[in-house]
C-alpha cells in the first residue's frame, strides 16, 4: 500500500525576557497552563523551563501543515506576550548559560538528568522534527536507510545556531555539536529489515539501557509509536516559512525514495562514517561549504548539490503540490540561513548579542 506521506511538524521555541534578552523560565507564569487550555496537546513543556514545544496535528499535505504551524506560532507568540515573555526561534540562544536554567518538574526529565547528568543539563538546544507518514514498517526502514545520505544537505539549509555561551562558535549549526554528547544520537546505521531494528530496540530495553524506543535520539528514526519516519536532525529555522520549506523537502525526498523502492531500485547506501563527514561539513560551514559527492569522490559546493537535489525530486514536488513551499529553499540559498543572518547582524552591530536576539524575535514573527 502506498504511504500517505502525511506530515507532522514539531518546533521548540525559546522563552526570552524582553528586557535582558536572556532566556527566562515560563514556569513562574501560567503560560503553559493557559496554552494547554487553548491548544490542548499541541503545546507542551520540554526538559528546560525556558523551552516550549509545539506539534501540529497529522496533516494530509504541506498546505495543512503550513496552516497549522503558522497558527501555532501565532498563538504561542501571543501567549508569551500575555505573560511578559518574548518568543524566539533559534536552535541555541546567543548568550544564555545552561548552568542557570531550571529543569521542568516532571519525573521523565528528572530521570534523564539522573541518567545523563551534566550532559542532560547542558542540552539547552531547540530543534525542528518532521514526521512523514510511511505506514509500511519495512518501507519505512528502507526509506530511512536511503534518506540518511540527504541529512547533511537538509541540515545545512536549516542551520540556525552560530552562538553558544556568548561566543561565536565558528559553526553554522552548533546545536548538533551539543546534542552529540547524548548517547544514541547522530546518523544511524543502515538496517536490513524492520525486525533487525526491532531486535536492536528489544536488546536495549531488556538490558536496561533504555525503557522505550523514544530514547533513541538519532537524526532520523522510525517513530516507535506512530507510523512515521521522523527527521530530527534540523535546527529550528528563524521563519515559519523556512520550517515549511524544510518539511516539504523532507516529504518530497521520502516520496522520491519510495518511488525507487517501489521500482525495486534503491538509492546507494553509504556507511554512517562517510555520511558523518558530510554532516560535520554541513554544521560547520552551512551553505558556504562543500560536501563530498561519494559517487564522484569529489568535493562539490553545497549550493550546486542543492540545485541537483531539487531537480531530482521535482516530479514528487509536482505530485505533492508543494511547489510554493519548495521555492522557499531557493530564497534560503539567496538570503542565507538563520545562522548567516544572525552573523550578519552580529557583524553590523559590532558583536552586540542583544541585537541578535531582537533580530531573532522579529524574524520569528515574520510573515505570520
Amino acid at each position: 500500500m502506498r504511504p500517505s506521506f502525511s506530515l507532522g511538524i514539531e518546533e521548540e521555541y525559546q522563552t526570552v525576557d524582553p528586557v535582558t534578552r536572556d532566556l527566562r523560565s515560563h514556569i513562574q507564569t501560567e503560560m503553559l497552563a493557559v496554552g494547554k487550555l487553548r491548544l490542548q496537546e499541541r503545546v507542551k513543556a520540554e526538559m528546560h523551563t525556558s523551552v516550549v514545544e509545539v506539534g501540529t496535528r497529522v496533516c494530509r499535505n504541506i498546505q495543512e501543515a503550513r496552516e497549522d504551524i503558522y497558527d501555532l506560532r501565532r498563538e504561542v507568540i501571543k501567549l508569551a506576550g500575555e505573560h511578559g515573555l518574548e518568543l524566539v526561534a533559534g536552535a541555541t540562544h546567543p548568550f544564555a548559560d545552561w548552568r542557570t536554567q531550571e529543569i521542568y518538574p516532571d519525573p521523565r526529565y528528572h530521570q534523564v538528568v539522573k541518567d545523563l547528568q551534566l550532559v542532560a543539563r547542558a542540552n539547552l538546544i531547540f530543534g525542528l522534527h518532521v514526521h512523514v507518514g510511511i505506514e509500511d514498517r519495512e518501507a519505512a526502514i528502507r526509506i530511512m536507510n536511503s534518506m540518511r545520505y540527504f541529512l547533511p544537505h537538509i541540515m545545512a539549509l536549516a542551520t540556525n545556531s552560530p552562538f553558544w555561551l556568548g561566543l561565536n562558535t565558528g559553526y553554522k549549526g552548533y546545536r548538533a555539536k551539543v546534542f552529540e554528547n547524548f548517547p544514541r544520537t547522530g546518523i544511524p546505521d543502515a538496517f536490513s529489515s524492520y525486525s533487525e531494528f526491532d531486535n536492536y530496540v528489544s536488546l536495549l530495553v531488556r538490558t536496561g539501557c533504555i525503557d522505550n524506543a523514544k530514547k533513541i535520539w538519532w537524526d532520523i528514526r522510525p517513530h516507535p509509536f506512530f507510523n512515521t519516519v521522523e527527521v530530527r536532525a534540523c535546527d529550528i529555522p528563524l521563519r515559519a516559512e523556512e520550517t515549511v520549506a524544510i518539511a516539504a523537502l523532507i516529504q518530497a525526498t521520502a516520496a522520491y525514495l519510495y518511488r525507487l523502492h517501489e521500482a525495486n531500485q534503491d538509492f546507494r547506501h553509504y556507511t554512517r562514517s562517510l555520511i558523518a563527514e558530510n554532516k560535520f561539513r554541513a554544521v560547520r560551514y552551512g551553505l558556504d561549504g562543500k560536501l563530498i559527492d561519494f559517487g564522484k569522490q569529489q568535493e562539490i559546493p553545497l549550493r550546486d548539490l542543492i540545485e541537483e537535489y531539487l531537480a531530482m525530486i521535482d516530479p514528487e514536488v509536482e505530485e505533492l503540490g508543494s511547489r510554493d513551499s519548495i521555492d522557499t529553499i531557493r530564497t534560503i540559498l539567496k538570503n542565507g540561513t538563520g545562522a548567516d543572518r544572525q552573523l550578519k547582524v552580529f557583524e553590523e552591530t559590532n558583536g552586540d548579542l542583544k541585537s541578535v536576539v531582537d533580530y531573532m524575535a522579529q524574524e520569528t514573527r515574520a510573515g505570520l
